[in-house]
């Protein structure tokens, strides 16, 4: 089973549903409903982003708030964390959530491993394989705390599959088994 945690395109892979506000809509403050939040898999893709010209102080407001939403209906939640790392992590400490998703990760080895000891799951993607500091990243991120995605980019998940098993030194078939199993664990139903 091929696992695209995230995604904007038609994929040919298993995906979740995800309601939020993205920190570069922080400004309108339109929330999703409590009902949007309950039917969907996961909050998200909501976080901080230093670099996208929004006030800051308003994407605080609306993360937090979104936050405590996710924490109250226990849905997962999908990051979007940009030059944002320290200040994520520390309002990720006042909640209790389900699981957490940093989407897209493209950060160091040792922002990989304060994530992952927090019991964080990383999601790598198209934009890995441009940057040594995020390979070692990957290297670092144990198979039961990785995702594979594809995002926006142009490419197949089966390809993003193909390029993070090489970078990993590992088969894709064993990764397969990994994300599909991190799946599970995060999005499966009781009554499955």
């Amino acid at each position: 089973m091929l696992i695209d945690i995230h995604t904007h395109r038609p994929t040919s892979a298993v995906t979740i549903s995800a309601v939020g506000l993205h920190p570069w809509l922080a400004a309108s403050g339109t929330f999703p409903s409590r009902e949007a939040v309950a039917a969907a898999d996961a909050v998200g893709e909501i976080g901080l982003d230093k670099v996208c010209g929004i006030d800051f102080e308003s994407q605080r407001r609306v993360f937090e708030e979104q936050l405590r939403l996710a924490e109250e209906q226990q849905k997962a939640v999908v990051l979007h964390c940009v030059k944002a790392f320290e200040e994520v992590m520390t309002m990720l400490d006042k909640h209790t959530l389900r699981a957490v998703i940093f989407h897209g990760f493209i950060g160091s080895k040792e922002q990989a491993e304060r994530a992952v000891k927090k019991g964080y799951y990383l999601s790598f993607g198209a934009r890995t394989e441009s940057s040594t500091k995020t390979i070692e990243a990957l290297r670092v991120t144990p198979l039961d705390r990785l995702f594979v995605e594809t995002d926006e980019a142009e490419v197949t998940i089966e390809a993003m599959y193909q390029t993070i098993a090489r970078l990993r030194y590992i088969e894709v078939e064993e990764l397969k088994r990994a994300t599909a199993a991190n799946y599970k664990r995060i999005f499966s139903k009781e009554d499955e």
